[in-house]
């Protein structure tokens, strides 16, 4: 472990992690963390077998079936406490993630803020797992529903949210009276190790143990015994289309349950009623922050002929001041950092050059950047690809994690409405208008059909009171706000008679 990692976990009040002990492993077992800054190795783990990975899950059912006995309102009690802990190290933290996935600090506080606001509504929400009381066509009888704990609940997360993603499941799952066993991305496992270790400290200390696990290791060694496992009911998996079908199949052939969380193509239409001041900014963020790589990226910005070259020139003006802050994501006043690594900077240049050849028209970006004292890092400049008069791009339709806006045009909102809805994934989604009508038959039932649907916002930075998710190749997974905690219990509907005679519904008579 550099110098650096061992301040930030002495900074976290983490003095030593079994995971950081590797001596005497074989070489498969040992993992070389990578930070996204320069491309250095920060610190070395041990990866689980399958030994370590059911001794994981065991720990977790029997911590579970103690849990789902403690009153919900104590259970959020528990989850504040997690959540000052956060309080308290948040700084540290947001650095260690930082330092990992390359996130600038501003997002990486950001980040641990969104874990914090997460275990704050999951302490009101320990008060209002509320069932229903529903009228009975049987006099003396009562029909009610109750909700109920539903078990360990696997997470397996992304690099790109290495924090936040666990968090929204893990504090809901605890005040469901659910324990949480976590499989984060091989490319962030020193903020899961760190985030874990904080939660796991406060329940210890309150007298829980093992209501937060984690589990390191590949998708062969550990991801598929994961999916396939029985005693994990529900499996909320974070990541690509390709790896959400995979973990849908496995899981519906032991008839589980899944909250898929995947990919996005996330589009923003601009009409000729925008108010540009607001809409460029919010543009510029949504497809340019984290360096592109969020589910919630703008990758295609749809825009009225009228205007679509008076956007054009604002955007390129906008991206010449991003890209004069390109830069170590450590540094006050970085606006983008690296992308995660190699493979991500080969599919920003793939899909570069396709543009390119289906006729795209590069305004600005398109090359790589060197930051100095980074050199090992994948740093790339946000780039806007206008498409030809076609409004043909082939390359748009495929999600490339890397900060590529492509720039279509439209005549009418029926028009730019189906564009929108014309792919595969749909997550999120906005309009810039000052229009009543046009901002209606947005949110309107013809309108996006995305699970996510802004007016005058962008596409990115949902807050935690909404339901996260999106439709089609998305997955369907709803998380954080609203009634999604409903995801990690069982519903259960109960019939209660109070009177001496049987009496049978539909007026059957079985005398």
């Amino acid at each position: 472990m550099t110098h650096q990692t061992s301040q930030l976990f002495a900074q976290l009040g983490i003095s030593h992690d079994p995971r950081f002990t590797t001596t005497g492993l074989p070489p498969d077992r040992v993992h070389a963390c990578k930070s996204a800054v320069d491309g250095s190795t920060i610190a070395t783990i041990a990866l689980d077998d399958a030994a370590s990975y059911d001794a994981t899950i065991a720990r977790s059912h029997a911590a579970f079936l103690n849990w789902r006995e403690v009153p919900a309102p104590q259970r959020g009690l528990l989850v504040r406490a997690i959540g000052d802990e956060f309080r308290t190290h948040k700084d540290a933290l947001g650095r260690l993630l930082s330092l990992e996935v390359g996130k600038i600090l501003q997002e990486g506080w950001g980040e641990v803020q969104e874990t914090i606001d997460i275990a704050d509504f999951a302490v009101g929400l320990s008060r209002q797992l509320y069932g229903l009381t529903m009228p009975s066509e049987r006099e003396s009888h009562r029909l009610m529903e109750q909700w109920h704990p539903l078990g360990p609940i696997g997470v397996i997360s992304a690099f790109n949210f290495p924090n936040a993603v666990w968090a929204w499941n893990s504090m809901l799952a605890a005040v469901c009276g659910d324990t949480t066993v976590w499989k984060p991305s091989l490319l962030a496992p020193l903020t899961a190790i760190a985030s874990n270790a904080i939660a796991q400290r406060v329940s210890e200390r309150m007298g829980y143990k093992d209501l937060f696990t984690l589990v390191i290791g590949s998708d062969a060694n550990v991801g598929e015994r994961m999916v396939a496992d029985r005693r994990l009911p529900l499996i909320s998996a974070t990541g690509s289309c390709r790896m959400g079908k995979r973990v849908g199949e496995v899981v519906a052939n032991r008839l589980g349950r899944c909250l898929l969380e995947l990919g996005g193509n996330n589009a923003a239409i601009v009409d000729q009623h925008a108010d540009l001041a607001l809409a460029i900014p919010a543009i510029v963020f949504g497809a340019a922050g984290t360096a592109g790589q969020r589910c919630t990226t703008t990758r295609r910005l749809i825009v009225h002929e009228s205007i679509a070259d008076d956007v054009c020139t604002r955007l390129v003006s906008a991206y010449k001041q991003v890209h004069a802050r390109i830069g170590n994501p450590l540094e006050d006043g970085t606006l983008v950092g690296p992308l995660i690594n190699a493979r991500s900077g080969e599919g920003f240049d793939h899909a570069i050059a396709h543009a390119k050849t289906q006729g795209g028209q590069v305004l600005i970006g398109g090359s790589r950047v060197a930051v100095k004292g980074c050199e090992n890092g994948i740093y790339v400049q946000p780039t806007i690809i206008r498409a030809p008069k076609s409004n043909q791009l082939a390359i748009s339709r495929e999600e490339t994690f890397a900060p590529i806006l492509y720039v279509f045009t439209f005549k009418s909102l029926d028009e730019a409405i189906a564009m929108n809805n014309g792919v595969d994934q749909g997550l999120s989604s906005s309009i810039f208008t000052d229009s009543m009508r046009h901002a209606e038959l947005f949110l309107s039932g013809s309108g996006s059909d995305c699970g996510i649907a802004n007016v005058n916002a962008g596409t990115s930075g949902a807050e935690i009171g909404g339901a996260f998710g999106g439709e089609k190749d998305t997955g369907g997974g709803r998380e954080s706000g609203s009634d999604s905690w409903k995801a990690y219990m069982r519903r259960q509907t109960n019939t209660v008679h109070f009177g001496k005679t049987l009496k049978l519904a539909q007026g059957i008579r079985f005398d």
